[in-house]
């Protein structure tokens, strides 16, 4: 537990300097209580004077368990930049696991019960880059609606992107994102769309003929009564990237996907920029490892931890438990009992051994 504390003690503190609970103790236990399904501040508050005898071992609590509304003030100070930086350290020997070649995904997911009356045209989001094989958010910054682009140049900046992949959906298509990419040494996969509407003519083109000796990879895969056939195929486009002021463009991919489902048969063709070449394999299982940011994180912090029904609204409150359901699930997904990820947030409230185990063994992929 003194991981946590030293990493929150780096946060600075908004508060007077009076202020009667100390800072790092009032994350670790809210961060504990999201944990175990927590999902407001009058929970964190609860969920705390439940397990006060619990959390007495390693803290001194010296004015006892915080009250909900000074779980609600805190987090409605404090920089959630800065708070997941913390976790960033507590997780640091997890993400020294990353190798050459491993996807980096990014993307933004709307916190959409943050959003109160007055503010019926700002949807805030987090903004997370998403290390696929080992199912770790590296980083996560918070963005309102027109700035996920921003965000997510801010999120990669405080990554070491050499030798990694970055893959993400059209919006991160653009010289910025690749220049921020390239200038770190990483390469990119991302989807080329109507935003890119030259680049995208020109890579149709590519495809428009049969392309002779360049290898084509086809997977044909059958799912809970899916069956779908992907074939790819990579094709060099390094000629183009002055003539488009594209820096870094090397090649572009093409996937075909065509899905057979109760004998209704549906087909979609997608085409990638890429700073690289890679097998028509290497294309497949990127695009595939992109996913992950869809179905192992979003999909999760609505599942697991409710996001869409959260209602914090209160300044920088809906970012920064964010950021602590984000973290959550990172500490929980290093456990590898083959139980649902569910019920281990379930056996974490209920069973204290098993709390303190996911507390303690975090530096495993």
């Amino acid at each position: 537990m003194q991981i946590f504390l030293d990493a929150f003690g780096n946060i600075p503190d908004p508060r007077a300097s009076n202020a009667r609970h100390d800072l790092g103790e009032l994350l670790v236990i809210a961060f504990v209580s999201v944990l175990c399904g927590s999902s407001s501040c009058a929970e964190m508050a609860e969920f705390g004077r439940a397990k006060e005898n619990v959390f007495r071992d390693f803290l001194k609590l010296k004015h006892a368990i915080p009250s909900h509304d000074t779980f609600s003030d805190v987090f409605a100070m404090i920089d959630p930049k800065a708070l997941d930086a913390a976790f960033g350290k507590v997780l640091a020997e997890v993400a020294a696991l990353l190798q050459d070649g491993d996807v980096i995904a990014i993307d933004g997911k709307a916190l959409r019960g943050a959003r109160g009356k007055s503010e019926s045209a700002k949807t805030r989001m987090m903004v997370s880059a998403y290390a696929s094989r080992l199912r770790l958010t590296l980083a996560t910054v918070p963005a309102d609606r027109g700035a996920e682009l921003e965000a997510a140049i801010e999120a990669l900046g405080l990554i070491a992107l050499k030798g990694k992949v970055v893959t993400g959906d059209a919006l991160h298509c653009n010289r910025r994102t690749v220049a921020a990419i390239n200038a770190q040494g990483g390469d990119w996969c991302l989807a080329l769309k109507g935003n890119q509407e030259s680049l995208l003519s020109d890579a149709r083109g590519c495809f428009s003929e049969p392309p002779e000796g360049h290898p084509e990879a086809i997977t044909d895969e059958m799912n809970h009564g899916r069956r779908e056939i992907r074939k790819a195929v990579v094709v060099s486009a390094k000629s183009l990237a002055e003539h488009h002021e594209f820096p870094g463009l090397k090649g572009f991919g093409r996937i075909e996907a065509t899905r057979e489902v109760d004998g209704k048969v549906t087909s979609e063709t997608r085409f990638f920029a890429l700073s690289w070449l890679p097998t028509p394999e290497v294309l497949l299982a990127t695009v595939r490892a992109h996913w992950a940011i869809e179905n192992a994180l979003h999909w999760q912090l609505d599942v697991s931890f409710r996001e869409d029904d959260a209602r914090n609204r209160k300044d920088n409150g809906p970012a920064n438990i964010a950021v602590l359901r984000r973290r959550a699930l990172d500490v929980v997904r290093r456990d590898t009992s083959k139980t649902s990820l569910s019920l281990k947030l379930k056996r974490a409230g209920w069973d204290e051994a098993f709390l303190r185990k996911l507390l303690t063994n975090i530096s495993t992929a």
